[in-house]
């Protein structure tokens, strides 16, 4: 049984998975509530709740498996990227639980684990596939070969796409998380109403800079009467022109490399316009969209490990 942890961001998370696959736990603690009054992650409050977080926590995935260390075979942990003190504090509980009994440690991109969570039990998807990885720091494109092979097709040249719904949410005077109360308010909104531009760039790249851009002067533009009376639509033609940015770059990838079995994981994955938008696409489950440690354990199981005592070296880093 493999024992994960995760603290990339603001999220404080252990999780217990089998080597099929099985999660036996997959315990997850927020920060919402607590940054939501700066409107956004701040890094330093972000490290000191993880630090008090992350022992309770783990405890708390272990009861709920049934399980003590002794029933743990190896420990994985999220490296990076990330925030860079928010990872030490994850890195640093993974290390001394190893150390303490002995066991390897298995060192996991961030990024890898998004991927990974699509191979957990009860409905796991075997590559090969394409991928769309959108979250709060990454928007995507991968050809997944393999469990340990996988090729970049396309990026983001500057916002992410979660990055886009947090912007665009503080723009309409919405709550943090943006993403989450942005697709709730554009359930009562007309997407129709604003034609927001879907920026084209070359290859299989993304932009959304134009985009959030695009909202600051219609919002500019209102008189706080009709913005309150036109928030809705703002937030419904926003998504959807995120939505469908995302939509036509993984159709044309899929058609440009052949790929008939399309994926969709990360935080953005959660959206559910996203969703509809690609009803043939496998999602990830919503549990496991946001920051979790059930797919960094899950990662961990085609990831190579790091033997007792060498892992006390590593460090984390905060960017590829």
């Amino acid at each position: 049984m493999i024992l994960g942890i995760e603290t990339s961001c603001d999220e404080t998370a252990a999780a217990l998975v089998t080597d099929e696959g099985e999660i036996r736990a997959n315990v997850v603690s927020s920060q919402a509530d607590l940054h939501a009054r700066y409107g956004g992650v701040v890094p330093e409050v972000a490290s000191r709740r993880h630090l008090e977080l992350v022992t309770p926590v783990i405890r708390e995935a272990l009861a709920e498996a049934g399980a003590t260390l002794a029933d743990v075979d190896r420990i994985a942990v999220t490296q990076g990227p990330g925030l860079i003190g928010a990872l030490l504090v994850g890195l640093a509980a993974a290390k001394a639980i190893a150390w303490s009994r002995r066991l390897p440690l298995v060192p996991v991109d961030h990024l890898d684990g998004h991927v990974a969570s699509l191979y957990l039990q009860p409905d796991p998807l075997e590559p090969p596939f394409l991928c769309l990885l959108a979250s709060g720091g990454h928007t995507m494109l991968l050809d997944v070969h393999s469990h340990t092979e996988r090729e970049l097709l396309g990026s983001t040249l500057d916002d992410a796409a979660g990055e886009a719904f947090d912007k665009g949410a503080r723009l309409l005077g919405l709550g943090y998380p943006g993403g989450r109360e942005i697709d709730r308010l554009a359930s009562d909104g007309d997407p129709a109403a604003y034609d927001f531009p879907v920026a084209r760039v070359p290859g299989l790249d993304f932009s959304f800079s134009g985009l959030k851009t695009a909202l600051l002067y219609a919002v500019r533009d209102l008189a706080e009467e009709e913005l309150e009376a036109r928030r809705a639509d703002l937030a419904a033609s926003y998504q959807a022109a995120i939505v469908r940015a995302l939509v036509e770059r993984v159709r044309e990838a899929a058609e440009r490399i052949g790929r008939d079995r399309i994926a969709i994981v990360g935080g953005v994955a959660a959206n559910s316009a996203l969703r509809a938008a690609l009803p043939e696409a496998t999602a990830a489950p919503l549990a496991l969209c946001t920051d979790n440690a059930a797919m960094i354990a899950s990662a961990a199981r085609w990831t190579e490990e790091v033997p007792y005592p060498r892992y006390l070296a590593l460090d984390a880093y905060a960017s590829r």
